[in-house]
């Protein structure tokens, strides 16, 4: 059976095999279709509800996008994320350090486990948004309150993914470096690190993005500086393209970051699930 397609006012056979192809090239492509599909459906609302309008401070989705354009032809934003980055960087890399570090040992150890385990989830339950002011009042309103408000948000996230993927890690691999006659070194190092990876990486991913959280609230709460202070600027001055731009720009440099993070993982740290 063939499908008859026009072309310039004649007809030709397409062979089955040709259809089958575009299908099945269709159906490859489905998930980033239907993912372009939402998110300009998205749009499309957003710009109805600007149009209606559903608020005088709620701009349409084009006066966002040409706003968001001008902040950054002008560097706007490249000026705010040299300031928002300093913070972000230097509090990530310290959570990661220390929380992979504590997690793992979490995991290793019940003592470790009992003492350190409860503060860490206290600290993640706990209302950061409110603690963050206190901050304030301890190390003032410079580099060092950005810095320990992002901490306080990724640290507990990375400790305790580390300690639960650890302490999960696969019993019958363990079980067979016993066999093996593995030393407890090799059993860490070999088996369990290994293992559990997967899961200390999505952890410092969640950290990651906790600390743009932290960072975020510490300029909107402690001072006014870098992308903070183009939101709170704009604000009050009654700019609200402006101001919903420069909350997109945290949205689209965040998820930038965590696929470039995730887009790591697969490439070096976990090869044989790209490759699948």
């Amino acid at each position: 059976m063939s499908f008859p397609v026009q072309a310039n006012g004649s007809s030709r056979a397409v062979p089955p095999s040709e259809a089958s192809f575009f299908w099945r090239k269709l159906s490859e492509h489905r998930t980033a279709l239907w993912r372009t599909a939402s998110v300009g459906l998205f749009f499309l609302i957003w710009e109805i509800a600007g149009r209606i309008p559903i608020s005088f401070a709620f701009p349409t989705f084009l006066e966002t996008l040409r706003a968001f354009v001008t902040m950054t032809l002008d560097g706007s934003f490249v000026a705010a994320y040299a300031e928002t980055l300093q913070p972000l960087v230097i509090g990530i890399t310290i959570s990661a350090i220390i929380g992979i570090a504590l997690g793992i040992v979490m995991g290793l150890s019940r003592f470790a486990e009992w003492l350190a385990a409860p503060v860490f989830i206290v600290l993640q339950a706990a209302p950061m948004a409110a603690l963050i002011p206190l901050i304030t009042f301890v190390y003032g309103i410079g580099l060092v309150s950005k810095t320990l408000a992002v901490i306080m948000l990724a640290l507990p996230v990375i400790v305790l993914n580390g300690y639960k993927a650890v302490r999960n890690a696969n019993p019958s691999l363990v079980a067979m470096c016993y066999s093996f006659q593995g030393n407890w070194w090799q059993r860490i190092t070999k088996i369990i690190i290994p293992d559990a990876s997967p899961v200390i990486f999505a952890g410092l991913r969640l950290g990651l993005a906790a600390g743009f959280i932290g960072v975020i609230l510490a300029e909107l709460l402690i001072t006014p500086t870098g992308i903070g202070d183009l939101i709170t600027y704009h604000r009050s001055v009654a700019n609200y393209a402006e101001m919903y731009a420069a909350v997109v720009s945290i949205i689209l440099v965040s998820t930038l970051t965590l696929a470039a993070l995730e887009a790591f993982e697969l490439r070096v740290l976990r090869p044989e699930k790209r490759k699948s």
